[in-house]
């Protein structure tokens, strides 16, 4: 992906789902981003940037970012 200045919170939110995984803990997931490239990192990091920081606006709750993210 490449790198843009900006990304909309659906943008950020349909990137990360791409490294949601199954944790070693019984019927949950995260986002790994381990399985991330290395030229995709950047990307992932305003990503991940994009999600916490509409949750503390209170555009979206937790709740909501885990269930569009696939890991509630």
């Amino acid at each position: 992906m490449t790198i843009t200045t900006h990304l909309s919170l659906d943008e950020a939110i349909a990137f990360l789902k791409k490294y949601v995984k199954f944790s070693e803990v019984k019927n949950q997931k995260h986002i790994d981003l381990s399985l991330c490239l290395a030229e995709d990192r950047p990307v992932a990091q305003k990503a991940l940037i994009k999600t916490r920081t509409a949750v503390e606006k209170g555009e979206l709750t937790e709740d909501q970012l885990k269930e569009k993210l696939g890991v509630d």
